[in-house]
């Protein structure tokens, strides 16, 4: 059995306006918690080697949990890494005779990929196309009424995809892996020819090629608008439920390390955790490793979670920088809306320490959350200017499916966000480039 995994092309305004580069959008969509297109400098065909590209870590590790369960014959193919025309993946697809397609879609590029799903039919109309992702969340019946797809496959899909190679079709709900389960899989698969490709340049201080890993999978906290915890490692749409935290052991973590390192020559590590510091006994346990690994490594970690001292220890260990993710300025907004429960004037302080140790740090907002008026986005924006980051990222608050903040549209209220609402200063854009365009023009008119 021939089986594609596959992260097509995503390319808008392909007019081609010459300036010194054409002007495009690409793009991101499996391996990002928010899919997202952006002004782009490359184009088909052509890859800008600077360009943020985030691994596809479910697909990832389904393509190659599957592989091992059922012996298929199993292709990765990342074409937003490669960058890749439509005229040469729809070659590739048309040639490959394939009997089964996985393809992981999100509500920021569904009406493009459901318009992919149609020609790939077309085009190979003997593969049967298989969905994942968190698309998968929103009325997955209606897509298999109107969609040529056979199984629609929620949340981490190790599992599903074998069952599905074993002749399952229809929707198949949620099977996580247990933390056994996940330190007895295989290695995550590449697409061999561009490993060595994926970059997020934040924190700063990355080292190219960079590794990116996860050490874990899921977040205990229910932030409104956070998309993983809630579709892809766990169930949680209302914020209500439990939400698993299973972590990779360094028994699991180091060999792989050592393998990718030695066979693509990376020469740091991005731990692109939900929250790579949940407790000391992990962290701990990860400096060790990296300090027997002998590479610079960052991580997405939040301010909380450990005590000042074990810092320290990422520090000595080789932790060059973090993300951290703030996501509003203001504290009320935190608290009653994003659900974060983060103590602002201790997350500057960790900022300052870390920034005395000689760590980089990378903070991440948001702004446009329901409930939050205008006068609130701006002490975000105050907030950032007066803590010594690094850098920062600032984004308008994409609404995915399967999250607390998408399901607040239908219910009007959600228990555990109590002074989140959806009124005349909500705009709901699941692109969260394209809604802080739209909320930058708008705070600028006030």
């Amino acid at each position: 059995m021939k089986v594609l995994f596959t992260n097509p092309p995503w390319w808008e305004n392909l007019e081609f306006k010459w300036g010194v580069f054409p002007v495009v959008r690409a793009g991101i969509r499996a391996g990002s918690r928010w899919p997202f297109t952006f002004q782009s400098l490359s184009f088909p065909g052509w890859r800008f080697p600077l360009e943020y590209c985030p691994k596809p870590f479910f697909m990832a590790y389904a393509a190659s949990y599957a592989c091992k369960a059922t012996g298929a014959d199993i292709t990765l193919r990342d074409s937003i890494v490669r960058r890749e025309s439509y005229a040469r993946y729809f070659d590739f697809v048309g040639a490959g005779d394939f009997d089964l397609i996985f393809f992981e879609s999100a509500t920021p590029s569904w009406e493009h990929d459901r318009r992919l799903i149609h020609r790939i039919h077309q085009i190979s109309p003997k593969s049967k196309l298989v969905l994942t992702g968190p698309i998968t969340n929103c009325e997955p019946h209606k897509i298999l009424s109107e969609m040529p797809v056979v199984a629609c496959i929620k949340g981490e899909y190790e599992k599903g995809s074998v069952q599905v190679l074993e002749g399952a079709t229809g929707v198949i709900e949620h099977q996580l892996l247990t933390a056994s389960e996940m330190n007895a899989a295989p290695w995550p698969m590449y697409d061999e020819c561009v490993a060595t490709r994926y970059l997020d340049r934040k924190p700063v201080g990355v080292k190219r090629p960079h590794a990116q890993v996860w050490s874990s999978r899921g977040c205990p906290y229910k932030c409104i608008f956070c998309v993983w915890p809630a579709t892809m490692t766990g169930n949680d749409p209302t914020g209500e439920g439990k939400r698993s935290v299973r972590y990779y052991s360094s028994d699991y973590l180091e060999p792989y390390l050592r393998h990718i390192i030695d066979l693509y020559g990376f020469r740091s590590v991005y731990f692109d955790d939900d929250t790579f510091n949940l407790g000391t006994g992990h962290t701990v346990e990860m400096c060790q490793m990296m300090k027997r690994i002998g590479l610079p490594w960052s991580a997405m970690c939040r301010a909380d979670t450990i005590k000042m001292e074990t810092w320290d220890a990422m520090k000595e260990s080789g932790c060059y920088g973090v993300k951290l993710g703030f996501e509003s300025g203001n504290q009320y907004v935190v608290d009653k809306i994003v659900n974060k429960h983060l103590d602002l004037a201790y997350a500057k302080d960790v900022v300052r320490h870390l920034r005395k140790l000689g760590m980089t740090v990378h903070g991440t907002f948001t702004i446009g959350l329901p409930g939050e008026t205008p006068e609130q986005m701006r002490e975000t924006l105050d907030f950032i200017r007066s803590i010594p980051l690094n850098s920062h990222q600032l984004s308008g608050t994409a609404e995915i499916e399967g999250t607390p903040l998408h399901r607040l549209r239908t219910n009007g209220k959600l228990k555990k966000y109590e002074a989140a609402s959806v009124d005349e200063n909500y705009t709901a854009l699941s692109d969260g480039r394209k809604k802080l365009a739209a909320l930058s023009v708008e705070l600028q008119n006030r």
